[in-house]
């Protein structure tokens, strides 16, 4: 009988550079509780279609990377799909990973209510990417199905420890691509602007839509281009000058 319970992944990514700082190991967790309109991998969403591993196989993976994580001040990220979603079967790796000297970093859309498991995965983490989809409950449950209530209240908690902590805002055409609407994002974020060490606006893409066709999945935003750069860019200059 095994002793733990199985975490289930839906990929890997080695020598990653983006998902936080240095070079990182991406951990892709499958399961989400959200179904964003704009999601660009619906293939993570279904635990049952991603491979078990046992917290032993995953840390002897990662520890591999260690020389790489200790001349970039790299470390892990676990990402998703939601990965606080599995945090009762990731305690485990992240306490070896804590007593291994392998920081790591959480890649979360904060939509699940903090638990005592959720709270210890993010106390020992570093680094928490926070996704700031929408800023108000309303269009929250609109294009994510979700509640932004426990958003916020991730937000708050990780904010009240001395965490590394970025936001991000995917950017969709005709949904949230206006200076207004960044208005309304930046009031969110403006309690915690000394707590906020960067906040990332990520262009809208149309890469995943062939997801949606190989898994028969509805496609929402099939009719959308994607987002032009030039947008993308003026919205982040509208943020730097005022956040």
């Amino acid at each position: 009988m095994q002793d733990f319970i199985p975490i289930y992944i839906h990929s890997f990514e080695s020598l990653a550079t983006r998902d936080g700082e240095g070079i990182r190991f991406g951990i892709f967790l499958g399961g989400c509780p959200l179904r964003c309109v704009y999601c660009h991998n619906p293939d993570t969403w279904d635990m049952r279609a991603t491979k078990e591993y046992s917290p032993e196989e995953l840390y002897a993976k990662i520890k591999r990377y260690t020389p790489y994580f200790r001349a970039s001040g790299g470390g892990v990220t676990f990402s998703g799909g939601e990965p606080l979603l599995q945090a009762k079967a990731l305690l485990p790796l992240c306490r070896s990973l804590v007593e291994g000297g392998i920081s790591y970093t959480i890649d979360t859309s904060g939509a699940l209510p903090l638990d005592d498991d959720r709270r210890e995965m993010l106390r020992m983490a570093d680094h928490i990417i926070l996704d700031l989809k929408f800023p108000s409950d309303e269009e929250y449950r609109k294009y994510t199905g979700g509640s932004l209530s426990p958003v916020l209240e991730t937000l708050a908690h990780v904010a009240s420890q001395n965490k590394k902590i970025w936001v991000r805002t995917v950017i969709v055409p005709t949904i949230n691509d206006t200076t207004e609407k960044m208005k309304k994002y930046l009031e969110v974020l403006s309690p915690y602007r000394e707590k906020i060490e960067k906040y990332e606006l990520l262009p809208f893409h149309t890469m995943g839509f062939f997801k949606y066709e190989k898994l028969g999945i509805d496609n929402p935003l099939s009719h959308l281009d994607a987002l032009s750069l030039n947008t993308r860019d003026a919205l982040e200059n509208f943020i730097h000058q005022n956040f």
